[in-house]
This record gives structure tokens, C-alpha cells and sequence, in this order.
């Protein structure tokens, strides 16, 4: 049998073997205290579930238009001329079943064969994977810990050819919690714009912030970047919406139309509830997003204190999202392990603890912890991470 090209090319999650092991040991009664999770571990507020089952009992369960029900996307433009200074028509709005396929989606109308798109490593590990979905191949800008993992104007220009067409930028970043400022984006954006790339700013955990560190989204520079940035957004972090798949895109009518065009033949329209859930969620109370935010700042203190008081390991404090990224590189050599796979598959079958490997992210130097449980579990946690290496 001769597969197509897409499925020889595209790469299972390199995360699968840990996530199965992890499922295998607790099916076996073992005590395993998870930290790999993208999402939070609090519920969805009670007024977004409302609206759902509101619009479930009115009978709201119909085909809906495959960009967006057109109040959920007028609620969308709202927000973002209320939060992003950025003023969108509706029809510059797609929404969809996660933000996932709303970055796939452009992706797809950005990128063709022979193009190449700018990743900045670490990354999410799908960005990858969609770019050579289009046909396209993914050019990794690397950066470290020493650096904040963040690019510049700089280190940007040495990857640019001719063949460049994308940018991705992810701020707050997963896997490492890093911001970018206005002033860094702004430099890099405006740079990347002058060079002729287009820009897929991904917002995701856009109201996930501490120690004062401010959003900033780069459409908003100017009308050459306006023209050339897709903002990518959506419900699952913020609102604790994971399972509820929605989310946005929002740029040039051109590239939105396109982008609906392909979502006409794979999706259509997102789920019609989901939709007046998340049109609550925008429009109600936003006091649960204050609360998740308080807790989380608890959490990422303490971890990321106990983490840098353990031998081999070093860890930035994040400014974002619910992620802490330690480098475990010195640990790596000190147990005579290879990299992080090996470290992360020890510390689950010898300690039952589950971290994710940094390698499928770009950085096999480190490892990620996801801090959205509870803080019983991590400190669980941490006591048993370091009572294994002492042992």
C-alpha cells in the first residue's frame, strides 16, 4: 500500500508512549500525579454551561453558518476592539472548532509548496505538523532559556529567504510561558512585514499573565501589519472550555474568506451550542478568569521556588500561561541519561510522576510541567521528584 504524502510526512505526538504509560501504570492501581496537562483543571463556569443548555432546550441544534453564528461573531469584534484595539467586520471573523483548526485553516491559505514558514523553538508542537500539512516546510529559529526564549529582529533576519512566507508567534507561549513586550513585538512584526512574511499571532493564553506582564497583539502596530497579521484566539484556556472546541481567527477578508472556503469542506461550522456558550462567556461575567489567574500565579511561584532548589535543575519564572519549562540538562548528565524522553520515562516508572518531554517541543534540554492542578498534587509532586533523586 502506498500512502499519500501527507501521511508519510506528518508525525504522530512524540508524547503518545508517555501519555500511554502513564494510563497503563494508573490502570494498574499505581499513584501517578500527572502534570501534562494543556488544560485547566477548573471547570467551565456555571453561566457558560447555562447558556448551553438554554440553547439546547430552545433547540438551537442546527447546521449553523460555517464562519460563526453572526452574534457570537459580532461579540468576537467587540472583543477585540474593546481588549486588542482592533477593529474587525464580522466577515474578517471565522470561527471554529478550536483554535487549532483555526491555525490550521490559515496555515492552509498562507502556505503552498516550496514555501517555508518560521517556527521559533520551543514551540507547540502542532505548528510542525500543519506547516507540512500545506505542502510547506517548517525553518526552526532557536532560542534558549538564556535568551527568555524569545526571538528578535536579529535572529530573525539570519532564517529569512526567499522562499519565506509565515511567521508564528505564540505569546503567552506554550511550552514556555514566555511574553513578549509591545516594544519586542513590535520590532520583530513590523520587520517581518517589511520583508514581505505574513504572521499568525497566536493569542491562546492571551489573559493568562503575571507580575503585571501586559498582552500585546502585533495586528494592532499599524495598517501594514493589520494587513498581515491573523490573530488567533479561542475559549479553551481562559474559560475552561478545552472539551468545548472553539475557536477564532481574525485578519485580512481575503485570507478569512479562503480560510472558510476550506473550513466549508472539512468542518463547517462549529458546534451551534458551543457557540452560544462562548458568546456568554464574552459577554457574562468574567470574575472566574480573575479567580484561575490568582490560583495559577500561586501555583507557578511555588513550583518554579521548589524546581530551583533541586540539583541539575535551573527554571525561569513564567509571565504567562500555566506552563513551567525547567532546563534538566545538568540532571540529564548526572543520571547518564540522553535527554529529556529519558529522564521523563524514569521519573514515571520509577516515581509515578508524569512530566512531558521538551524534545517534541524543540527542546530536549528541557521538560514541561503543567501547573493547572491542584496544589496538593504538586507539592505531592515535587516532595516525591526529589525524594527519587536523593534515593
Amino acid at each position: 500500500m502506498v500512502l499519500s504524502r501527507v501521511a508519510r510526512e506528518i508525525q504522530a505526538s512524540a508524547t503518545l508512549a508517555i501519555t500511554a504509560k502513564a494510563k497503563q501504570l494508573a490502570a494498574e492501581g499505581k499513584d501517578v500525579i500527572g502534570f501534562g496537562a494543556g488544560e485547566p483543571d477548573f471547570d467551565t463556569p456555571e453561566n457558560i454551561k447555562n447558556a448551553a443548555i438554554k440553547a439546547i432546550k430552545n433547540g438551537f441544534t442546527k447546521y449553523t453558518p460555517t464562519s460563526g453564528v453572526p452574534k457570537l461573531k459580532e461579540a468576537i469584534c467587540e472583543k477585540l476592539f474593546n481588549d486588542n484595539h482592533l477593529k474587525y467586520a464580522s466577515s474578517q471573523i471565522l470561527v471554529s472548532a478550536g483554535a487549532k483548526q483555526s491555525i490550521c485553516n490559515i496555515a492552509l491559505v498562507l502556505c503552498d509548496t516550496g514555501d517555508e514558514a518560521i517556527i521559533p523553538s520551543p514551540y507547540w508542537v502542532s505548528y510542525p505538523e500543519m506547516v507540512t500539512l500545506a505542502g510547506a516546510k517548517p525553518v526552526f529559529l532557536e532560542t534558549t532559556d538564556k535568551d527568555s526564549f524569545k526571538i528578535t529582529k536579529e535572529s530573525l533576519a539570519k532564517v529569512i529567504t526567499p522562499k519565506s512566507k509565515l511567521l508564528f508567534l505564540n505569546s503567552p507561549s506554550n511550552p514556555t510561558g514566555m511574553v513578549y513586550t509591545e516594544e519586542e513585538l513590535r520590532e520583530i512584526v513590523m520587520f517581518a512585514v517589511e520583508k514581505g512574511l505574513y504572521v499568525i499571532s497566536d493569542e491562546i493564553y492571551e489573559k493568562i499573565l503575571y507580575d503585571g506582564a501586559a498582552h500585546f497583539s502585533p495586528a494592532a502596530i499599524n495598517d501594514d501589519c493589520y494587513n498581515k497579521v491573523v490573530t488567533v484566539n479561542g475559549f479553551s484556556k481562559v474559560y475552561s472550555m478545552t472539551g468545548w472546541r472553539l475557536g477564532y481567527a481574525a485578519g485580512p477578508e481575503k485570507i478569512i474568506k479562503a480560510a472558510t472556503n476550506i473550513q466549508d469542506h472539512t468542518t463547517s461550522g462549529a458546534n451551534s451550542i458551543t457557540q452560544l456558550a462562548g458568546l456568554e462567556a464574552l459577554r457574562g461575567s468574567q470574575e472566574s478568569v480573575t479567580v484561575m489567574v490568582k490560583e495559577f500565579d500561586r501555583r507557578r511561584k511555588y513550583i518554579v521556588e521548589r524546581l530551583n532548589t533541586i540539583k541539575g535543575i535551573s527554571c525561569l519564572l513564567p509571565q504567562g500561561a500555566f506552563y513551567a519549562f525547567p532546563n534538566v540538562s545538568r540532571l540529564c548528565e548526572n543520571l547518564s541519561l540522553k535527554g529529556s524522553f529519558d529522564l521523563v520515562s524514569l521519573l514515571l516508572e520509577k516515581a509515578h510522576i508524569a512530566f512531558v518531554p521538551g524534545a517534541p517541543f524543540g527542546a530536549d534540554a528541557h521538560i514541561r510541567i503543567s501547573y493547572a492542578t491542584s496544589m496538593e498534587n504538586i507539592e505531592k509532586g515535587m516532595d516525591r521528584f526529589e525524594k527519587f533523586l536523593n534515593t
